[in-house]
């Protein structure tokens, strides 16, 4: 099977290039620039891109499919295609499903549902409890993306909060450990604050007073002092808050980095402002703060404190989100837009689409230690999307592919919308129309 992909301003490794690239099976196997001859015949299928642009398929390590157990509002089959119609080719899941995955055999189950049912490559965390830290040695850091410790925010007993496990997991993680960061104590005290003046049907404006940017910060000074005090390589996921990205540094390559951080594309678009409007649907934890916070997290994307950008695709029914402020569960769903909302502030002059790329395809390859992926390179997976960056579209109910059937979104115009995605040189995507033939590979770690 070959495809010419023919005439792409293809966006790679902090530059444009004019040229073409030719498939092999799963395999980018040429890079053409504009003026070489490209190969034309009766074996290639040829893609006119008419200087569409061409990017490496998005990278997101960090989503909930919600499978098994809670699988009335998502699942593998459904999100991945949502994904790969955003441009997405490789997913990392978390582990509060039900069961949580919380031991190496449920890992293992997860990866057989994904071969049988999604279209996009895949991986999955090992979650930690403050009890389980032989399956945490046990890992195998080839096949399993990260260890993921709820140091706040939890569902179950996945709250990792007993000051000895904790440790005992940092000290003895064979892999990264994921984070993410508020501090329970502190949301506890301000939730009862709130609840004693308001009731537990309290104004949705107040959900980033109660996880607030102080828990947030204690709690990531305490995984980022963790970290250096075992040289744990360590992730903090989704920062919201200003504060927090002064904890990471800008001074050196990825490469070199033991500690890291990732944002999430809803705390780069919406700000406090935004609960009038939208109420509940934006309710995600952490919160999304204020314009201040903000314009900080995308400061910190340019001058790459900030290493990652990803979705936290969390979704939930629309009936579930409608409760009241303390039963409507956190997390929206975004695997589909958040390439072009982060496209859109591409042609607002907010963040180049450079470091768009660096930060969704790029860096998660290079932190995690996937092989052969996140770049446009002569021998790596053929994962790509092309994008029309002049086509503008609207977020309805009839595109949503979301099984739990809204966005938060819903009624944004968009400038950029993605054309084509291909998985291991797969055509998956194709202008609103989802090919489900081939199922998307387990993705592996040279570690």
């Amino acid at each position: 099977m070959k495809t010419l992909i023919h005439q792409a301003e293809i966006v790679n490794e902090n530059s444009r290039l004019n040229g073409s690239i030719l498939i092999e099976n799963d395999i980018i196997s040429r890079i053409f620039r504009e003026d070489e001859p490209v190969p034309f015949s009766d074996d290639v299928t040829v893609i006119e891109a008419n200087g569409r642009l061409l990017l490496p398929g998005i990278i997101d390590d960090q989503v909930h499919f919600r499978e098994p157990g809670l699988t009335h509002k998502a699942d593998i089959r459904s999100e991945s295609r949502a994904a790969a119609a955003g441009g997405i080719t490789s997913f990392m899941e978390m582990p509060n499903t039900l069961p949580q995955t919380t031991t190496n055999a449920l890992v293992r189950k997860k990866w057989a549902i994904a071969a049988d049912s999604s279209v996009t490559n895949y991986s999955f965390y090992l979650g930690a409890t403050n009890d389980n830290i032989e399956e945490i040695k046990a890992v195998d850091p080839s096949t399993v993306c990260g260890i993921k410790i709820f140091m706040g925010a939890s569902t179950g007993n996945m709250l990792v909060d007993d000051e000895k496990a904790l440790a005992g997991i940092f000290a003895s993680s064979p892999i990264l450990v994921a984070c993410h960061c508020e501090d329970e104590k502190t949301i506890r005290k301000n939730l009862r604050s709130y609840i004693e003046e308001y009731g537990n049907d309290l104004p949705i404006e107040y959900h980033p007073l109660i996880r607030s940017r102080e828990a947030c910060y204690k709690s990531s000074l305490l995984a980022v002092s963790l970290a250096r005090e075992y040289d744990t390589k360590l992730h903090i996921l989704h920062l919201s808050s200003a504060g927090e990205t002064a904890l990471f540094d800008n001074s050196v390559a990825l490469q070199q980095k033991k500690i890291t951080s990732e944002v999430c594309v809803h705390h780069l678009w919406f700000d406090d402002t935004d609960y009038k409007q939208l109420g509940s649907q934006i309710k995600w934890n952490p919160a999304i703060k204020t314009a201040f916070d903000r314009k900080s997290l995308i400061e910190s994307v340019n001058n790459d404190r900030i290493d990652i950008i990803a979705s936290d695709h969390a979704p939930h029914t629309l009936e579930e989100k409608g409760q009241g402020y303390t039963e409507s569960p956190s997390g929206g769903p975004l695997v589909q837009h958040s390439l072009v909302a982060m496209l859109e502030l591409w042609h607002n002059g907010t963040v180049s689409l450079e470091k768009i790329v660096e930060k969704m395809c790029h860096n998660p390859a290079i932190l995690f230690n996937i092989e052969n992926r996140g770049f446009i390179r002569e021998g790596y997976k053929a994962d790509l999307c092309l994008v029309n960056r002049a086509s503008k579209w609207e977020v309805g109910r009839e595109n949503i592919m979301y099984k739990c059937g809204w966005s938060p979104f819903d009624g944004q115009t968009f400038r950029s919308k993605v054309d084509l995605t291909f998985v291991n040189g797969n055509l998956v995507w194709d202008h609103n129309r989802i090919l489900d033939d081939h199922k998307g590979e387990l993705l592996t770690f040279k570690r």
